[in-house]
């Protein structure tokens, strides 16, 4: 979709931020907007009236399809899932569907003076870090850069900034429907089931995260991780160049040892090391992939040069809610990872500590809880909270004791009674958070613990130091296969 289709009429289905931002850019450039949602509010209808119609509030079936007689394409918001009749029936009467990384994309190749270079980064868990890392690393390299796509700010509402590069956040709700999405470097992290509520079928899913692949042409770069067996072989298929990450192997791997005198493992490629492991304020084994995934990316493609890398890391910041370290009490130490809200993703802070109190448990995404209790030799106790809280009992039935939490006021007692000195007490739910937390989400989730966390010990910061040291207990397993998250 080019301005030249200006005039055509659009509809947007769900206007929170990302529709939104789709309705106002299109109506900016000329479009009709029709615009409908499900969860209808004044703030929706403003928006409506501001863009010059009204807010179609819940349409059944039969409005959709009169809706879709008047459009000429859909753009359904990141939250409408593949099994809705907007959908449906949008497929059944040929009316195409759009995303609104598709249209930014487009847009951005018409702009004047051509378009900014992209960094694409998708997979089941690490894609906001490594959104992130990759930002700080072009920064690093010089470039004014916007995080953008499945962020605080969509591409579409970033089009008009002062920058340079940006480095895109491809969900796979984003790519589900693209037609012409491409970025220089594209990074695939990894892949493990999740948003079953969303897609079709996990075969849905796998396709639309091959998507951040579909469309990159041989002098662009597929950047994926060794250690995912679906990664490597949809990249075996990938028209770019292909790039592999991975901790002891691929195109760029560290290399080096921890040692008595500090730690001398570093980041590097055939031509050589080129980052220091130190440099980053977090060591987990998932932040050094999702590093390298980064460093992969930004250098491969030749938008940053190597000796930039170790500023780009030491510049980095990890985002909130995501193995957050909150600070010490009493001999124990809390982490908020509100964010993962799969196993595969809480697992992967599971495998970073030796004795833990885990908090876990929210609104099930159609996906198996069972999985978290193989890791149950790194579990003291666990608190089960909201909807799924008993699928969570269930799951470490006659493996570990669990309590049941009717709030998150009452998780934070409950674990803080269990923990020993020693122990992690870890909020990494597994879950989404819209059972209690139905507007603000995750980060609401991983706030509301946050402050009850400080509540227990008001005067206490939270440790800035390498989560390495609490990796792993004695005849634990260590984590060489964490995984981007």
């Amino acid at each position: 979709m080019s301005s030249r289709t200006a005039g055509t009429t659009a509809l947007v289905h769900g206007v929170a931020v990302t529709g939104a931002a789709v309705a106002r850019a299109l109506v900016a450039r000329g479009h009709r907007v029709l615009v409908a949602d499900d969860s209808p509010d004044d703030a929706k209808r403003a928006l409506a009236g501001e863009l010059g119609t009204e807010l179609v509030e819940g349409p059944d079936a039969d409005t959709i399809r009169r809706l879709l007689r008047e459009a000429d394409f859909v753009m359904p918001a990141p939250g409408v899932p593949e099994t809705h009749e907007l959908v449906r029936a949008a497929l059944a009467a040929d009316v195409p569907l759009r995303t609104e990384i598709d249209i930014a994309y487009e847009w951005e190749q018409e702009r004047p003076g051509g378009p900014r270079p992209m960094v694409a980064i998708t997979g089941t868990d690490g894609k906001t870090t490594t959104t992130m890392l990759t930002a700080s690393l072009l920064a690093a390299g010089g470039l004014r850069t916007a995080a953008v796509g499945n962020t605080e700010v969509p591409f579409v509402a970033a089009l008009d900034d002062d920058v340079d590069a940006f480095a895109v956040e491809c969900s796979s709700f984003r790519l589900s429907w693209i037609r012409s999405f491409r970025a220089e470097a594209a990074i695939w992290l990894n892949l493990a089931p999740d948003h079953q509520n969303w897609h079709v079928s996990m075969d849905s899913y796998e396709q639309a995260k091959a998507n951040i692949w579909l469309h990159q042409r041989p002098t662009d770069v597929a950047v994926g991780w060794t250690q995912d067996a679906v990664v490597m072989r949809r990249l075996a298929d990938a028209a770019a160049r292909h790039v592999t990450f991975g901790l002891a192997d691929g195109d760029h791997r560290i290399v080096g040892d921890l040692t008595s005198s500090g730690d001398t493992r570093r980041l590097a490629a055939a031509s050589g090391a080129y980052a220091s492991v130190s440099s980053l304020r977090r060591r987990f084994p998932h932040d050094l992939s999702n590093a390298l995934a980064a460093a992969a990316a930004c250098i491969e493609s030749g938008l940053v040069a190597a000796d930039r890398i170790d500023a780009g890391l030491a510049d980095f910041r990890v985002p909130p809610h995501r193995i957050e370290p909150l600070g010490e009490i009493d001999g124990v130490e809390w982490f908020n990872d509100s964010k993962a809200t799969s196993p595969h993703a809480a697992l992967t802070a599971i495998r970073s500590f030796g004795s833990i109190v885990l908090i876990a448990g929210g609104r099930n995404k159609g996906l198996d809880l069972g999985s978290l209790a193989g890791e149950s030799a790194r579990i003291r106790s666990v608190v089960a909270i909201g909807e799924a809280s008993d699928e969570i009992a269930e799951a470490f039935d006659g493996i570990r004791p669990v309590s049941r939490a009717t709030s998150m006021a009452e998780a934070v007692a409950l674990a803080r009674t269990a923990a020993r000195p020693g122990d992690v007490v870890l909020l990494s739910p597994a879950c989404a958070s819209f059972d209690w937390y139905p507007s603000g989400g995750y980060p609401a989730r991983g706030e509301d613990f946050r402050r009850l966390v400080a509540a227990l010990a008001p005067s206490s910061d939270a440790p800035d130091r390498s989560p390495s040291d609490h990796a792993t207990t004695p005849g634990t397993p260590s984590t060489p296969t964490g995984g981007p998250t």
